[in-house]
């Protein structure tokens, strides 16, 4: 049975479709428009304190570790249009359990972005005296820098009520600018400050290794380039997913990373000498709480600081809007995989989630309290982010094996290498954000799965039309790996409070060995093909609003 490629709006009334409105263009800026967020403004000074002017390389080995992840979702994202469909994969090859806990992991990423980006846009507004008493000095909210943050989440939801087809509108929009500032940046420090001396006079690796893979987790560098998914997690709503799907999940990867990295070599080339004399590590100069807008002050481009002012609200709210949109698809595809009340599947006349749209606000102001600053949640994001991603590859690895003719309007060249490969990516990404991030992880996993659990055993219990199969023994593999990435983590090196007990280098190849075991471990006992074409069947069934 092939995914219907239109659905019909409903024409009065409530109900559960989401409507087919978004084209190539809204796809991509999607895409777009969540990588390039709150990233682009903190993201090169953080890996720079990290790796030093190394962070070149850690921007690339991010390039390329997002790269891969993203061509195994293209091919993916154009065989299932299926709106939340990150969260939708582990469940046609693995069943109820893997799909649950993908899905969580997917809805758990999506739901804290927003508020990250609040967080951002709130540390920017520090440099107008209105906005000096929103933050204490340990970078935690005040009251009124709560109602603020709070009254921010509120605005992104609310233009997600208006509908999709307006939202598509308002992003595109934003992307352009989101867009356009970053290279007036590129240039204007390019041509105007730029000291290529920078890069060695104090060392172009000073914390070697460890700092340059370091970087790529922890400093913002993954957690910048994050964002590819959205046009999969719209593709419920896209007119012509087939071909759309792929062209935006690749083209918006491209446009991030060469940006990203250009972004942090007119960086380290534009800083003043004074700057880092003391070493990379003790980076300093005046407003570097707003990194790029204070370089720009301190360079004497007083014009383009104004700009980089005004652009710190925009382009994280941008973000923030479209991550908005996606949990409530997320949500919304947990519902229809009968891992969430039905009431997440509920639409609204315009055919937007409502209930998931309330649930994104609540869940965003709750993350206002426990994390003190936007580099405080870039690190657990980033962790949440891999770890959904990782259900891709294995999808795609079963798959090809599985269904080796269904149709496949993109196919991955040598799909059966690069697939395995972004798994072990997935697990290094993972590893390097270190223990600390890791055990914070492992607290909100067990949390879903009382949640989502609780809810799946209950719907089981009381033979509910949409009570989902969990087919444990498909998802054998699933327990061991997070107790396993856990317990490499914390024998590892990598974050304060590991062990340090595994040498570098012996680590990282324990990793890929572990990871490789558990990729060919899954794929050996994952559904067989005839399962994994009812789930998919029903999942088309549902999409049209059946249950």
């Amino acid at each position: 049975m092939a995914v219907v490629d239109t659905i019909s709006p409903p024409t009065s009334g409530s109900g559960s479709k989401l409507r087919r409105e978004i084209g190539l263009i809204g796809l991509l800026w999607a895409s777009v428009g969540s990588i390039i967020g709150s990233g682009w403004l903190f993201g090169a000074k953080g890996a720079v304190v990290v790796a030093g002017p190394a962070a070149v390389i850690s921007w690339g080995i991010g390039a390329v570790a997002i790269v891969l992840l993203a061509l195994v979702h293209a091919e993916l994202g154009g065989m299932f249009p299926v709106a939340g469909g990150t969260a939708r994969y582990p469940h046609y090859t693995f069943g109820g359990l893997a799909g649950m806990s993908f899905g969580w992991f997917s809805w758990l990423q999506a739901a804290t972005v927003a508020p990250i980006e609040v967080q951002a846009m709130i540390g920017y507004a520090g440099h107008w005296s209105f906005a000096t008493g929103f933050l204490n000095t340990n970078g935690t909210l005040t009251k009124s820098g709560f109602a603020v943050s709070v009254l921010l989440m509120a605005v992104f939801v609310a233009v997600n009520f208006l509908g999709v087809r307006l939202l598509a509108r308002t992003n595109s929009v934003a992307t352009w600018w989101k867009v356009a500032i970053p290279l007036v940046t590129i240039f204007v420090l390019a041509i105007s400050n730029f000291h290529p001396g920078n890069f060695t006079s104090h060392g172009f690796a000073p914390f070697g290794v460890k700092g340059v893979l370091g970087a790529i987790s922890t400093s913002g560098i993954i957690f910048a380039l994050l964002g590819f998914e959205q046009a999969i997690q719209l593709s419920g709503e896209s007119k012509n997913p087939k071909r759309d799907i792929p062209r935006a999940v690749i083209g918006s990867v491209f446009i991030g990373a060469v940006i990203y990295t250009l972004l942090q070599v007119v960086y380290i080339g534009a800083l003043p000498g004074s700057s880092f004399v003391h070493g990379w590590a003790n980076l300093a100069y005046q407003g570097i709480q707003g990194p790029f807008a204070g370089l720009a002050t301190v360079v004497g481009l007083g014009v383009l600081a104004w700009v980089l002012y005004v652009d710190a609200v925009i382009s994280p709210a941008g973000t923030g809007l479209i991550y908005t949109t996606s949990t409530s698809r997320i949500s919304y595809g947990l519902a229809k995989n009968g891992y969430a009340p039905q009431l997440f599947e509920r639409t609204d006349t315009r055919g937007v989630p409502w209930f998931g749209l309330i649930i994104s606000f609540a869940t965003g102001v709750i993350c206002f309290l426990p994390f003190p600053s936007w580099q405080a949640l870039v690190g657990f994001i980033t962790s949440a982010s891999v770890l959904m991603y990782a259900g891709a590859p294995l999808a795609l690895g079963v798959l090809r094996k599985r269904l080796p003719d269904r149709e496949r309007p993109y196919r991955l060249p040598l799909g059966e290498i690069i697939s395995p490969l972004s798994f072990v990516v997935a697990g290094l990404i993972m590893y390097w954000d270190g223990w600390d991030t890791l055990w914070r992880l492992g607290v909100a996993i067990l949390l879903g799965y009382l949640l989502l659990g609780s809810y799946a055993a209950y719907a089981i219990k009381k033979r509910l039309p949409n009570a989902p199969r969990l087919n444990w023994k498909a998802a054998q593999w699933l327990p061991a790996y997070l107790v396993g990435m856990g317990l490499i983590s914390w024998q590892g090196g990598f974050g304060p409070n590991a062990k340090n007990n595994i040498p570098l280098w012996w680590d990282m190849g324990l990793v890929a060995v572990f990871s490789l075991a558990i990729y060919y471990w899954a794929r050996a006992v994952a559904l067989p093909a005839e399962e994994i074409e009812r789930n998919i069947a029903d999942v088309e069934v549902v999409d049209e609003g059946g249950h």
